[in-house]
Parts: C-alpha cells; structure tokens; sequence
C-alpha cells in the first residue's frame, strides 16, 4: 500500500504549515438536494434564460414547474434526489412556446440540457 505524505508548506519567516488532504473516499450522499437542469449551448456555456421556464411530466401529468435563472439553471425545489423515476422536461420560452423536450433518467442530481 502507497501512504501519501504531505510535503510541510514553509511561509515566509521559517512557519511551517502542514496541509490536510481532502478525503479520498467517496460520499455515499448527493451533493445537490434538489433536482437541478442547467441549459447550456454546445460549448458548454449557459444560454441567458430570464423569465424561461420549464415543467416536469410524470405519467402524462405535471409533477413540477420552475423558473430559470438568468444564467441557465433551473431547480425544482419539490423534487428530492437522487431522483427515484425519470421525468420528462420541458422547457419554455417567456412567451410560452416549447423549446425543447427531454427524459431525464431516474438517479440523478444534476441534468445538462444541451442545445
């Protein structure tokens, strides 16, 4: 077995300061709370979405409805995660045209809804 050590961080005037590392081990919970969707162009860079919106479908009925952000997120605050089903999203212009439709899978925090 490999132990890492860490080398001592010298400040100026001889003070050593010893680092901590962070934990190697994954988490066994998930990072988000809540079911989060970012927007995002094929460069990865978030699309403007004031006043967008965008609908959660479970079984032919709307489960959840939220507005994005200005900087293309959205979160669905009555959706937990990791996500026990999969949903379909819709998103929505401000004047309420359909944009775009996609699945999101069940067991998910996080989605990137690209183009």
């Amino acid at each position: 077995m490999v132990r890492l050590v860490n080398p001592p961080f010298t400040l100026p005037g001889g003070t050593v300061v010893k680092v901590r590392r962070p934990s190697l081990t994954a988490s066994t919970s998930p990072t988000l709370n809540r079911l989060t969707v970012v927007w995002v162009q094929n460069n990865g860079v978030p699309f403007r979405t004031t006043n967008f919106f965008a609908e959660l479908i479970r079984n032919g009925r709307v489960v959840s409805q939220a507005v994005f952000d200005p900087f293309g997120v959205v979160v669905f605050n009555n959706i937990g995660t990791l996500t026990q089903v999969s949903y379909q999203l819709r998103t929505f212009n401000p004047s309420g045209i359909l944009q775009r439709v996609r699945t999101i899978p069940a067991g998910v925090q996080a989605f990137a809804l690209i183009g």
